[in-house]
């Protein structure tokens, strides 16, 4: 064990922890989740990238001696390869807005860069977590400036999963292209459609919402560092918001920049709602879309049965032969999380007062558990059932021939009149359209193949 100091008193700190005493009251004061900072790794890698721009600024405004750079340099790089991430395990719901991830960060830096120098951990007259870590910034300009670029780096991973589902949909799309089936609304028989038809428009769908994170994410580049605690910059030398913000854009690769009223960015919490926002309206459509794929797949005898979802596992402990959507519906789940998530977002947004918006754990929380289960959720969908979905032709086949759907097509022939006649008589009677209009001679043999196609109805001869 080695002694650590702070503001309360001493504390024992084990002597092979990188974090220090500030991080183990956290640790003990903040038995929440069982959710440790460690589970979202590119948060910490994002904190790594803030604490490394404020050395390089901090160095080149003066405020730091050079000597101190390269043992911070490699502990940051370290951090942001992944090394050491087991040191933050403060829980992610933590009160303080923030500062326990903060300090966390400092000291596992602080103490790493020291061990690169040479010394022990605890050693901070040569390195110390506040005045050389956390030098020129506060909590509340390192924590949400980590945040902004620790969801812009999840997002980008993000997008290339729900990129990859998307696609998944889009050969679906292609394969069944030539299947005609019967299109439907309000849950009734509409017209005529392809199979790939279908599932290339749950692949644009999907598509419109990666558009929707890939342009949010530009709400997340901009960031408040050298506001420091409130914003009016206090501590932080001239030139150094502007030095911090350029290193860090270089070391991240993304476009950040600065806030242009530090005061205001300090206090706003809007740009977690934005993303957030959307991360909700991609929840809502991908349910939707598992929901269609329940529904087309239920069966196989008494449901639609279309197609054929791949077979998981057992369905039920008392029915022999059943076998659930089971892919589908932990996808739903996850969506209808990521939608309680975001209502826990703006209630913690909303709940901020006056220059600091205290409830930030929580929507950091929120919005990386979010992102990472509709990563898995992505990729699951994808693997284990979107790639092996079949369709059952002769199913889709026999709906189109039954239907009275396709009356519709006659409506420009025949007049809406007529042809609502015609439908009410094939109900009644249980004929079929096309049988109808051969016996009342309303079409030619000819007309009928040209009017009455499935394929036609389809438009795909105008694809």
């Amino acid at each position: 064990m080695r002694k650590e100091h702070d503001l309360l008193g001493e504390r024992a700190v084990p002597d092979d922890a990188y974090y220090g005493v500030q991080t183990l009251r956290a640790m003990e004061n903040f038995r929440i989740s069982g959710v440790p900072i460690s589970h979202y790794p590119d948060l910490i890698r994002a904190f790594a990238m803030v604490k490394l721009a404020a050395a390089r600024a901090n160095v080149s405004v003066g405020a730091m001696e050079q000597r101190l750079l390269a043992p911070i340099e490699k502990a940051c790089r370290e951090l942001m390869d992944g090394k050491l991430h087991e040191q933050f395990a403060v829980d992610v719901f933590q009160g303080g807005a923030g500062t326990s991830t903060n300090m966390a960060a400092n000291e596992v830096i602080a103490n790493r860069a020291l061990e690169i120098m040479g010394k022990e951990k605890g050693q901070y007259k040569y390195c110390d977590p506040h005045d050389h870590i956390n030098l020129a910034q506060s909590t509340n300009d390192a924590y949400p400036s980590a945040l902004h670029l620790g969801i812009a780096l999840l997002n980008t991973k993000l997008v290339a999963e729900m990129r990859e589902l998307a696609e998944s949909f889009h050969r679906k799309g292609e394969e069944f292209k030539s299947i005609v089936k019967m299109g439907r609304t309000q849950l009734q028989d509409a017209v005529p459609m392809t199979l790939g038809q279908e599932f290339r428009a749950f692949g644009k769908s999907l598509e419109n919402e990666v558009v929707a994170l890939e342009r949010i994410e530009g709400v997340l580049l901009e960031v408040n560092m050298g506001g420091t605690a409130i914003g009016t910059g206090l501590n932080a030398p001239r030139g150094f918001s502007k030095e911090c913000v350029r290193h860090l854009a270089e070391i991240s690769g993304k476009k950040i920049k600065l806030a242009a009223d530090l005061v205001e960015a300090t206090q706003s919490t809007q740009p977690f709602v934005l993303y957030s926002s959307v991360l909700k309206s991609l929840a809502i459509k991908l349910s939707k879309i598992c929901n269609d794929l329940r529904l087309l797949s239920s069966g196989p005898r008494a449901g639609f049965f279309e197609i054929n979802l791949p077979a998981k596992q057992p369905g039920s402990s008392i029915m022999p032969g059943k076998v659930n959507p089971v892919i589908p519906e932990v996808v739903n789940q996850v969506c209808f999380k990521a939608i309680g998530n975001d209502l826990t977002v703006s209630l913690a947004a909303e709940a901020g007062q006056l220059q600091l918006n205290v409830m930030e754990p929580v929507i950091a929380s929120c919005i990386f558990e979010s992102q990472t289960l509709f990563m898995n959720a992505a990729r699951t969908l994808r693997e284990e059932c979107v790639d092996g979905i079949t369709a059952n032709e002769d199913v889709c086949r026999r709906f189109v021939e039954h239907s009275i759907g396709v009356v519709t097509a006659l409506n420009p022939v025949i007049g809406y009149e007529k042809a609502t006649a015609l439908a009410a008589e094939a109900l009644r009677t249980g004929r079929g359209v096309v049988e109808l209009v051969r016996e009342k001679k309303l079409l030619s043999e000819k007309e009928i193949a040209r009017v009455l196609d499935p394929k036609a109805m389809a438009g795909t001869d105008r694809e």
